[in-house]
């Protein structure tokens, strides 16, 4: 357990000559905060644990268990699911072929995966295989692949002292994992984000524990016995094929046994949508702001 750091009490302060200072402050913050977000929202596709623009197939095999959806499954524009069934394999949520509620998730699935191209990366991992000797371990930030991308043994994701934030994975054509990978998320919260952005398609091996959104251009393949126990599995333009898996967008609706808590409830979608104000509204408040420091600035003046 992590020892908490307590912060001293702050002394009081004069009330009237840091008024300025402080507002001025708010609107200089405000100001900052406006441009973007660290990562974005996934709008109306956060109910999805599966969405495909073509397809979504399930194969089953026996005696493995078979495939286990908690949230919306849903296609766009291709109508095509197979063996996958509301209240039978998919729970927690509704299957959507190609109807209005899976037309507005892809919309804004895809609007996510171009904000994600977007970030400015901060770390280059291009060459470096995830969770190999050197690479076993990462705190929150802006990773990028300039080709493809690789997972093999533990990767351990820790949001440290930081759990309201994001790891954003750039990944400019593959990523696939060996079987048996494992991502293990530390000291994360209901807030806390794990998107990964592929350029191409994303193969999860056999018997991989994975985590986060899987956000691929084209198509995302989970091998037999593959999970994505807090996320999701987004192909914008092509098909999700499943065999035998779980997938939970929810890990305190359903955890499948995990024991898993808040840090996934989410799915790792970095905190509940939020609506964000439009440009002039925010300007309006931030012209209010100045004004009100510049009135607080100024000396009363007395009444004749």
């Amino acid at each position: 357990m992590r020892t908490p750091i307590i912060c001293p009490s702050r002394p009081s302060r004069p009330s009237h000559p840091a008024s300025t200072a402080i507002a001025l402050a708010a609107v200089i913050a405000l100001a900052a905060a406006l441009p973007a977000q660290a990562a974005p929202e996934l709008g109306s596709a956060q109910t999805f644990a599966v969405l495909a623009g073509t397809t979504v197939t399930d194969a089953h095999s026996a005696p493995n268990p078979p495939t286990q959806i908690f949230g919306d499954l849903g296609t766009s524009p291709g109508a095509s699911i197979t063996g996958l069934f509301s209240g039978i394999n998919v729970n927690g949520g509704t299957v959507h072929p190609n109807d209005a509620t899976a037309q507005a998730a892809l919309i804004d699935a895809t609007t996510a995966y171009n904000a994600l191209a977007g970030l400015a990366f901060g770390t280059n991992l291009t060459g470096q295989v995830m969770g190999s000797p050197g690479l076993t371990t990462l705190t929150p930030g802006v990773y990028r692949f300039d080709t493809s991308a690789q997972l093999t043994g533990t990767l351990m994701l820790d949001f440290a002292t930081n759990p309201g934030s994001n790891f954003v994975f750039q990944i400019g054509s593959t990523l696939t994992t060996a079987a048996d990978s494992f991502i293990s998320v530390l000291n994360a919260t209901a807030g806390s984000g794990i998107y990964w952005q592929i350029g191409s398609s994303a193969t999860l091996g056999t018997g991989t524990d994975f985590a986060g959104n899987l956000l691929a251009l084209t198509s995302v393949t989970l091998n037999p016995g593959a999970q994505i126990l807090c996320g999701r599995a987004i192909g914008l333009n092509g098909a999700v094929t499943l065999t035998d898996n779980l997938v939970s967008a929810n890990c305190v609706g359903q955890d499948f046994g995990t024991g898993l808590v808040d840090g996934g409830s989410l799915g790792f979608s970095g905190g509940p949508v939020t609506p964000v104000p439009e440009p002039a509204t925010a300007m309006l408040f931030l012209t209010g702001l100045a004004g009100l420091a510049a009135t607080r600035g100024k000396p009363a003046r007395n009444t004749p």
